[in-house]
């Protein structure tokens, strides 16, 4: 069996970051929570939680309302937040993401140590899941040969077909939004 490479799924498409507002100059422009979880993917809730889990500085807020108000900065990071999350990394990661990112060009080897290691992770996953994919292909086809009255089919599908493999060990993080 060879194993190619393929590309992962593109992820769904979230709108582009506005760069400004009819009448707003871009270096103003501020985007309420709304705006933020359709341009993020990410749910107000979990907006609250990175902000109050230190995932992000503190919002500005809005003086009269006291609304929470978005920079495109703060925006352009929660998308990143989303992919790392849709990635599995765990927040402790997430934040040791961003702390290495403040330090730029010096800070490649660990960025690259810690996105590697998740890669590998998300390889696992893949291998497991195509274990699990190819277990339900043979039920499947069992029951599609029993469903016909195939017996000798279904019998040779069952004394080839094997149980998945056990899950491979993986750190336990408490759950996140």
């Amino acid at each position: 069996m060879s194993q190619t490479r393929t590309l992962p799924p593109s992820p769904p498409h979230r709108p582009a970051i506005p760069a400004s507002a009819p009448g707003v100059p871009a270096a103003v422009r501020e985007y309420t929570i709304g705006e933020a979880t359709e341009l993020s993917g990410l749910s107000e809730h979990t907006l609250r939680y990175y902000e109050r889990a230190g995932l992000l500085e503190p919002i500005r807020r809005q003086t009269s309302s006291r609304h929470r108000r978005y920079a495109a900065d703060d925006v352009a990071r929660l998308r990143t937040l989303a992919c790392l999350r849709a990635a599995g990394m765990p927040m402790a990661q997430m934040r040791r993401y961003f702390e290495l990112l403040a330090h730029g060009a010096a800070a490649a080897p660990l960025q690259l140590e810690l996105l590697v290691a998740q890669r590998e992770v998300l390889q696992t996953r893949r291998r497991e899941l195509d274990d699990h994919l190819r277990y339900l292909d043979g039920k499947v086809a069992y029951w599609q040969a029993v469903q016909a009255g195939d017996k000798a089919t279904a019998a040779r599908i069952a004394s080839r077909l094997s149980p998945c493999s056990p899950p491979a060990a993986r750190p336990s993080s408490p759950r996140h939004p």
